[in-house]
């Protein structure tokens, strides 16, 4: 006999019907896409023994038993990069992949703690390829205008870019390169109060999020490009200005879907940065779990021809598509 709660679930599948048949009909639309433009789609590894570095993302704990009964602790990847990555550098290809990722800790009208991710790599292509590459993706994947919190959103115009330097100056009223690692200058010249054991990239992301985030993508999709390159994750920085990373993040009515690199290959430089992410994770997050560096990754690196590289919220992309005001409403199960 069914409970109430039963019938609910059974319900709201049945009223996401639409949102979800157009969801589908979009898998099948990205697969067209990649395929006519020489893509090859891989699948890697979900539990991996190295789920990331990024500092403030928290993973899934799980472990795989051996027939011997030997325990080896895995995790739930954060994202395919990675893994992705290795191929490239084995394979010289551009891939794609569709992949579940898991974020712990995360829920809101645009987070899940299991979510679907697209991610694609094409050697060859610098940050500006990448950039048209990913707008003529959205244009194909979204109707002409995309309505969102009240804006109709143009998504056959050209889309804005727009340097994080450029959209400080902008909408913050601050330098923040000249300012970088000085958070009492950006404070001041943000106008705003210092917090208690506030340090400059806090006050960066309180910035972007309360000032640049809520203002930007809603005339028309706007990539965020050019992060100072304390920001750089595993982004080269810019040859023509070493202050800069040559990364970017794309926003669509207040949504960010699509953060891209150009990749690192200097092997050294990402050592030297994956310690200093593990060392300040180890101190805001003593409670977690840790593992060992990816060293796969890292003999990987040298042999990865000049590519870049973009990872883009699947989910997001059909929330704009369909006007889903929730993640959730575009979910099967969850």
């Amino acid at each position: 006999m069914k409970t109430d709660g039963a019938k609910g679930g059974i319900e709201q599948i049945a009223e996401r019907l639409p949102l979800l048949r157009r969801r589908s009909l979009m898998v099948q639309g990205l697969r067209a896409f990649f395929d006519a433009r020489g893509y090859l789609e891989v699948e890697t590894p979900y539990a991996v023994p190295v789920p990331g570095e990024e500092v403030h993302l928290h993973v899934f704990a799980t472990e795989r038993e051996a027939p011997t009964g030997e325990r080896v602790p895995l995790f739930l990847h954060t994202s395919p990069e990675f893994a992705m990555k290795r191929i490239v550098a084995a394979t010289g290809l551009k891939i794609f992949q569709l992949a579940r990722v898991w974020r712990n800790g995360e829920g809101s009208a645009l987070h899940s703690p299991e979510f679907t991710m697209l991610e694609w790599y094409r050697p060859g292509a610098g940050l500006e390829d990448l950039m048209d590459e990913t707008e003529l993706l959205v244009r194909t994947m979204l109707p002409p205008v995309v309505q969102r919190d009240g804006y109709a959103i143009p998504i056959e115009e050209p889309f804005e870019r727009l340097t994080v330097a450029e959209a400080f100056q902008r909408h913050v009223g601050a330098d923040v390169l000249a300012t970088a690692d000085d958070a009492e200058a950006l404070a001041e010249q943000a106008g705003v109060v210092l917090r208690a054991g506030e340090e400059w990239e806090d006050l960066f992301f309180r910035l972007l999020l309360e000032r640049v985030e809520p203002v930007i993508g809603r005339n028309r999709p706007t990539f965020l490009t050019h992060w100072p390159a304390s920001q750089a994750a595993l982004a080269r920085r810019c040859p023509a200005d070493p202050r800069v990373a040559l990364r970017f993040e794309l926003y669509i009515g207040g949504i960010e879907l699509a953060n891209a690199f150009e990749e690192l290959s200097d092997a050294s430089e990402q050592r030297a940065r994956f310690e200093n992410d593990r060392h300040r994770r180890a101190l805001l997050y003593p409670e977690r779990p840790d593992w060992r560096m990816d060293e796969n990754l890292l003999a990987a690196l040298p042999h990865l021809p000049p590519t870049s590289g973009i990872a883009l919220g699947f989910d997001r992309l059909v929330m704009l598509a369909t006007g889903a005001p929730r993640l959730s409403d575009i979910l099967w199960l969850e």
